[in-house]
């Protein structure tokens, strides 16, 4: 008898819809899955065996076929566990076939026939909804994630037995609904960390409000402890909050990597990602035989935060390059290409120097002016040239330390910071793929960076005397737009021009000795 059960695979952030086909043959008793199966695949017909067996139900005795259609796709992962067993049950006579073919089934099966859960059942349960299934049966731990698609019953089970008593009609599932909305909303402003925990470092909070204001990349230069990594990590509760689509989007970019914590619906919160400075390059910008999404893709509509900027190997840095530009990056193997949306800020942090104390107020610093300069040359010239503001950090004083006065909290910041976002989306509505003052081109630039007579007197005057070199030219008008947008004002004036200027600290020649 042969049966046709369905489920899905996930490539990029998009997945197809596979066909498992189930024949039972006259022969010698074997098992074989075709149609490019990778090892986890293979290996699933002993535990698919163990699950049957231990559940009261027999194996089949007969010559067994699976074909995973289509047969020129590599199926990878054990989430086709259960679909193959049910597929098998159904063959066997043990479940009614009819009413298989409504649902796309997936799951990891245990020898006991506990499912465990699976990756990528957002994009799974999509790709359902616009292939008119009538629901999509999974395990429980991913239900909520994909409850998230309307029009789609979604079943969530801990056993095999539930499946089978499902399609015998003993058992009664009910489908999970999820207000989405409502917990959205909810969950959007709950954050643990406030920009008023910081004491003093008004001038670094000032800097980060115009880097969340405009889309803006920055880095922060300080001593050891002057709290580089405390303010980078509160930056996303000034972000503006997710809309519904960049919530989906990134609810789908950690889903398909499995990062998405168990029970949760929907992601609510811009991502802060901190990779280590070990990391390889397929980690950070996402690979593998299957491609999957890296850091700066889990990063997408968020903040993508490199501690100790310098310690990162140099093919790390460079092949952030080219996605820092085109938000997106694109990974190809000789049989498939996929693209993975990375529109992320950029946020790094580094010490002066080696040893941390160059400028530093109080203490000695140890390093020769040679170790300095190669120290700096870390960073390649084309990866500064994608960053906007260098942000100089110096130790907050004792008094400062111990004041008791409050500083202004996030969501006052936030409310400035979407203030300017609006006027942005509003100046750039005609303009696709451009939705903030960071993305924009030479022709916009030009365009919209309109300055007076003064202010060009200005910046040649700070470009000579500060021996700024070309490549500041742009960055200082795309935030001094920023910082006229922050304060409301229509014209780029030349005490916008001024602060903007003040925050190329590593394009002045001479800054480290």
């Amino acid at each position: 008898m042969l049966v046709k059960v369905f489920g899905s695979a996930v490539y990029g952030v998009e997945a197809m819809t596979i066909t498992i086909e189930v024949d039972l043959a006259t022969g010698t008793t074997g098992y074989f899955i075709v149609g490019l199966p990778d090892n986890a695949v293979k290996e699933s017909i002993e535990r698919i065996l163990s699950a049957i067996k231990n559940n009261g139900f027999e194996r089949p005795r007969t010559k067994v076929v699976v074909n995973m259609a289509p047969a020129d796709v590599k199926k990878a992962g054990s989430a086709y566990d259960l679909p193959i067993a049910i597929g098998m049950l159904a063959a066997t006579g043990q479940i009614p076939a009819e009413g298989l073919e409504e649902y796309i089934i997936m799951g990891e099966l245990s020898l006991d026939g506990a499912v465990q859960p699976i990756k990528g059942s957002l994009p799974m349960a999509i790709q359902a909804r616009t292939e008119k299934f009538k629901g999509f049966i999974l395990p429980k731990q991913n239900a909520r994630e994909a409850a998230l698609v309307n029009n789609l019953e979604v079943y969530g089970v801990d056993h095999i037995s539930e499946v089978t008593g499902f399609f015998n009609k003993t058992q009664e599932l009910k489908p999970l609904v999820v207000n989405t909305r409502e917990e959205f909303f909810e969950a959007q402003s709950n954050f643990d960390v406030d920009f008023n925990d910081v004491k003093g470092q008004e001038n670094v909070k000032r800097a980060l409000e115009i880097a969340a204001a405009g889309g803006h990349n920055a880095i922060l230069i300080g001593p050891p402890g002057a709290g580089k990594t405390m303010l980078a990590k509160r930056l996303p509760t000034i972000l503006p909050p997710l809309s519904l689509h960049e919530a989906l989007e990134t609810t789908k970019i950690h889903s398909v990597a499995g990062k998405l914590p168990v029970n949760t619906s929907l992601i609510a919160r811009r991502p802060f990602r901190s990779p280590h400075h070990t990391i390889s390059d397929a980690a950070l910008v996402g690979g593998g035989g299957i491609p999957q999404p890296g850091e700066i893709s889990l990063a997408h509509n968020g903040v993508l935060f490199l501690d100790e900027l310098p310690e990162f190997k140099r093919t790390v840095l460079e092949v952030m390059r080219q996605p820092m530009e085109e938000r997106r990056v694109s990974i190809s193997r000789a049989k498939l290409s996929i693209d993975f949306p990375a529109s992320f800020m950029l946020i790094a942090s580094m010490n002066p120097c080696p040893c941390g104390y160059f400028n530093h107020p109080e203490k000695e610093c140890t390093c020769t002016p040679v170790v300095v300069h190669r120290y700096l040359n870390k960073i390649s010239g084309p990866l500064l040239d994608r960053i906007d503001l260098h942000v100089e950090v110096t130790p907050v004083p004792f008094n400062e330390l111990s004041s008791q006065k409050n500083s202004e909290t996030s969501d006052n910041v936030r409310e400035r910071v979407i203030k300017a976002r609006e006027i942005q989306a509003k100046r750039f509505e005609n303009e696709p793929g451009v939705y903030c003052n960071a993305q924009m081109g030479s022709k916009l630039l030009k365009e919209i960076c309109v300055i007076n007579n003064i202010g060009q007197n200005l910046l040649k005057t700070a470009m000579d005397r500060l021996n700024l070199s070309a490549r500041a030219y742009d960055r200082i008008l795309k935030v001094s737009r920023t910082i006229a947008d922050l304060a409301g004002s229509e014209d780029i004036r030349p005490e916008h021009l001024a602060e903007a200027i003040q925050y190329r600290s590593l394009d002045r020649e001479g800054w480290a000795g």
